[in-house]
């Protein structure tokens, strides 16, 4: 690695090709890349979302952990310190270039040319290593000009293996995506719901999966989100990868026992703004909210029906209640879906961990409970 004019650093780097685009692995001086990176570490360490736009965008704060730097401080030390993982870096073509003739990376040495996704706890650890004319070199993997949307991806992908980051929080970038999929429809629907006063869920959701106020938000985004997307599509991944690579194009529409199972898939594939179907959730809900207002409205702890264990348990018999009025593709609506609650014979105090055990052994009897009783 060589440093240029004080102005630029110069090092190898081999170019690799995968689907998302072109990323460079290489090698820095640990002092270089604290250097380069140095404004976005300190903006995280501060608090300071300033120009962090995934961040800033879906409302979190990464927050630099300062004991879990120091010890980084002082692993950095050790005789067999060792960092084999990359280092990611997002770094704009207007302060790095690469000449695949010589392969050489030329980035321009400043402090707020590189965006860290991953491995801002491990640069700030190496601000205690003691250099002593020792070198501490870091293996980074660099994108160029990466889209924000992929900047999301790449961070909720490896925040999520990592378990540091919610899975409400991946559902959360998808938001980010210019391209549909099942992932931004069903966070688009859950926000709608969460957002929207007069909704049966208005701001009962636990979006990011960080609660306000747990009392109050009884459902994680994570479960609300999994729950629509089950209704659409077997392979979500798939389907936004076709949208990604064929902007102008749909899906093809599905039909008889397929369309029974992904009764929403059609209304997701022709519905642009996914109207319909936060409005289908919608009439359902507010059908259950009525049937049994006490048990949707009670937030003790020992109630169900607004949590978890029956919320998976509705949703699964959500799929009854809307073909049974074969109209596939059309809104139920609140009186029709009322209906069939009608007639169910459950009582709202029977709504409570000993009848319905939370897991998904409760949501099995509910759900079959719901089924029998109201002879869907």
């Amino acid at each position: 690695m060589e440093i240029i004019n004080n102005q630029y650093i110069e090092f190898e780097c081999l170019e690799a090709i995968q689907p998302i685009g072109n990323m460079y692995i290489g090698i820095i001086n640990s002092d270089v890349l604290e250097f380069i990176s140095l404004a976005d570490v300190r903006r995280i360490e501060i608090g300071n979302n300033e120009n962090r736009e995934v961040e800033d965008y879906i409302g979190i704060q990464r927050e630099l952990n300062i004991t879990r730097e120091r010890e980084i401080g002082k692993y950095v030390n050790l005789i067999d310190a060792t960092f084999p993982n990359s280092i990611i870096l997002a770094i704009s073509s207007e302060f790095a270039e690469y000449n695949p003739v010589t392969k050489l990376m030329r980035i321009l040495y400043k402090d707020d040319v590189a965006k860290v996704l991953d491995g801002q706890h491990r640069i700030a650890g190496l601000r205690h290593y003691i250099r002593e004319g020792k070198t501490f070199q870091c293996i980074v993997t660099i994108y160029i000009d990466m889209e924000l949307e992929d900047q999301a991806i790449v961070f909720a992908t490896i925040n999520k293996e990592q378990k540091n980051v919610s899975n409400s929080l991946v559902a959360d970038l998808y938001a980010f995506a210019q391209s549909r999929s099942p992932q931004k429809t069903a966070h688009n629907i859950v926000r709608a719901l969460n957002g929207k006063e007069g909704s049966p869920f208005y701001k009962r959701i636990k979006i990011l999966g960080s609660a306000r106020d747990k009392e109050i938000e009884t459902i994680t985004q994570d479960t609300f989100v999994k729950s629509i997307i089950y209704y659409i599509s077997r392979d979500p991944q798939i389907d936004r990868d076709f949208y990604k690579r064929n902007k102008n194009k749909k899906l093809p529409l599905i039909e008889g026992a397929e369309l029974n199972r992904y009764f929403l898939r059609n209304i997701f594939i022709t519905d642009e703004d996914d109207y319909k179907i936060a409005q289908i959730i919608w009439n359902y809900f507010n059908a259950v909210q009525r049937k049994w207002p006490n048990a949707w409205n009670d937030l003790k702890p020992n109630m169900i029906l607004n949590r978890s264990t029956g919320f998976i348990a509705l949703m699964r018999f959500f799929k009854h209640a809307y073909l049974h009025f074969n109209r596939i593709g059309e809104i139920v609506t609140k009186e029709e879906f009322y209906s069939i609650f009608e007639t169910i014979s459950i009582e709202e105090h029977q709504f409570n961990k000993e009848i319905y055990i939370p897991g998904s052994s409760g949501q099995g009897q509910l759900y079959k409970d719901l089924l029998e009783r109201s002879k869907l």
